[in-house]
């Protein structure tokens, strides 16, 4: 029986991009040797990815302190000439104030099962995030909490130690494969992968291309 629903934050209740965030790359594009707007994103969200990959307990930093890293290996590497503490704050704005998807709050309003939102952004950015969107979760869980981030299986552990529940008792909705559906994985727990743009796949895993396509899934397992 699924007694409560695990769902990422950002790319499934917050779009990947919003004004804050396109603000902060097209600057990092226009002040740096980067040879076009795709490239820059791909570039940025690797070097996130890639900070968060080697960020675990003794290692870890904060969101905060991965984005300054990011920005002076932008320095170094690409040439950023920009004010960072200006970067900074629109990127601390996108994790807060970045539009919600259109079935984000219809989720929220049908799902019958308390919802959980884990996220690697730091409590306070997604708390006002929640706040922001008027949605309300049963909790929010982040990688602060437990000195890790997805897909590292302690986030998704300290989720069932705040929910009460046992893996079986949970399903995870996330859009990414590694981070999310593989993280899940590792602390038993079954996911969902989201898949708004049709173009996803991850064998033996029930892919759903809207959040309130899982409303049914939910109803039939409660």
């Amino acid at each position: 029986m699924i007694k409560a629903v695990f769902l990422d934050y950002t790319g499934t209740i917050i779009e990947e991009g919003g004004p804050d965030g396109m603000e902060m790359l097209k600057r990092c594009y226009r002040n740096s040797d980067m040879e076009s707007m795709e490239a820059m994103l791909a570039y940025w969200w690797k070097l996130i990815k890639n900070f968060e990959a080697v960020s675990y307990k003794d290692s870890y930093i904060t969101e905060d302190e991965i984005v300054d890293r990011a920005l002076e290996e932008c320095a170094r590497k690409i040439h950023l000439k920009e004010n960072f503490e200006e970067l900074h704050r629109l990127c601390q704005r996108f994790w807060m104030y970045a539009p919600a998807f259109p079935d984000s709050a219809e989720f929220f309003e049908k799902c019958r099962v308390p919802i959980y939102v884990i996220s690697n952004n730091g409590l306070s950015y997604v708390e006002e995030g929640m706040r922001d969107k008027d949605l309300h979760p049963a909790g929010i869980i982040c990688g602060d909490m437990v000195r890790a981030y997805k897909p590292h299986r302690e986030i998704f552990q300290k989720a069932l130690e705040v929910s009460g529940l046992g893996p079986e008792e949970v399903i995870h909705i996330g859009d990414s494969v590694t981070s999310d559906v593989a993280g899940a994985a590792a602390a038993g727990i079954t996911a969902l992968l989201l898949d708004r743009k049709g173009d996803k796949t991850c064998e033996g895993v029930t892919v759903i291309h809207s959040l309130t396509e899982a409303i049914p899934l939910l109803e039939n397992q409660a």
